[in-house]
């Protein structure tokens, strides 16, 4: 396989991100991902020169024609309608997120501010919730997956972001940069393609912020996974799963985690991680929270 990233990933590095592109590849990756037999089309077992749906039958399904169609995935969503979206969004058999994604790129909100330059701001009285949470590790994201804030159980847990430098405390630089987080994870792969469909629609939402492009293309130079995963144009929002780790003092840990979206600030969640009653997981989180600073000290995670 060839490791070199393209030049679409790696050349563009910085520069705001080609909405009209990202609407392309988003339509044709959905689209090729549908058989005929997924939406009740029949299929003849006629050679297709490309994987899944053409062009011609997904209109037919929308009920817009071919070239309507052929306009809009070339990345020409001016003028297109909700309601077009909204059948498109159907055809292509959409979940809530990638149907935001799509209305986020063919028909962005003009009256969206450029990015701020400025460091994201956590609330004082959050950062008090958060550290008054006992026993339940707890953090703010905010855009491009940079970590605002956590409390002392997130630190033994993840590791002490306090030692990390304000700029590098990122779920996507740690998640693919960080060889300890490859351990940290059981489902690795999971937990990288999460954070990679998080950060697509973020982009989706903010096409023109420099330093999500930055993060893409550093991320993309130094991580085949990276690129592989970007190049999928999957997107989710978090809300909340299990997640299985190794964690270095305390072995095998099954926390459930759950998202919170702040009302005042859509782009900033809280995100709480707790275990089963009585469970060996909720045994070892006793434990680490028992140790106080002292587990997080004993090296939880290295983050240099």
């Amino acid at each position: 396989m060839d490791d070199q990233p393209s030049q679409e990933s790696a050349g563009d590095a910085g520069r705001p991100l080609d909405r009209r592109a990202e609407l392309s590849e988003f339509l044709r990756t959905r689209r090729a991902r549908l058989k005929p037999e997924d939406v009740g089309l029949p299929d003849f077992g006629r050679h297709r020169r490309v994987p899944g749906l053409r062009r011609e039958e997904l209109a037919q399904l929308a009920g817009v024609s071919v070239a309507y169609y052929t306009r809009l995935e070339q990345g020409n969503g001016r003028n297109v309608s909700a309601e077009v979206l909204d059948a498109i969004a159907r055809a292509l058999r959409l979940t809530g997120a990638e149907h935001a994604h799509l209305t986020h790129l063919a028909k962005p909100k003009q009256h969206k501010r450029k990015p701020s330059a400025r460091p994201q701001q956590v609330r004082v009285a959050l950062r008090q919730l958060i550290d008054s949470f006992d026993g339940v590790p707890a953090y703010v994201v905010g855009r491009r997956s940079e970590i605002l804030a956590w409390n002392r159980m997130a630190a033994a847990v993840f590791g002490d972001w306090s030692q990390v430098p304000a700029q590098e405390r990122n779920w996507a630089r740690m998640v693919f940069l960080n060889p300890d987080y490859r351990e940290l994870y059981v489902e690795w792969e999971q937990k990288a393609s999460d954070i990679v469909s998080v950060l697509r629609m973020d982009a989706g939402c903010h096409p023109d912020d420099a330093r999500l492009a930055a993060l893409v293309g550093e991320l993309s130079v130094k991580s085949e996974e990276f690129r592989r995963l970007w190049a999928t144009h999957d997107v989710k929002e978090k809300t909340h799963g299990v997640k299985r780790m190794r964690h270095p003092l305390v072995g095998e840990l099954s926390l459930s985690f759950e998202s919170f979206r702040l009302v005042d600030d859509e782009e900033q969640s809280m995100v709480t991680y707790h275990a089963e009653p009585g469970s060996p997981s909720a045994e070892a989180l006793r434990l680490l929270a028992s140790w106080g600073a002292d587990a997080t000290r004993a090296g939880a995670l290295d983050t240099p």
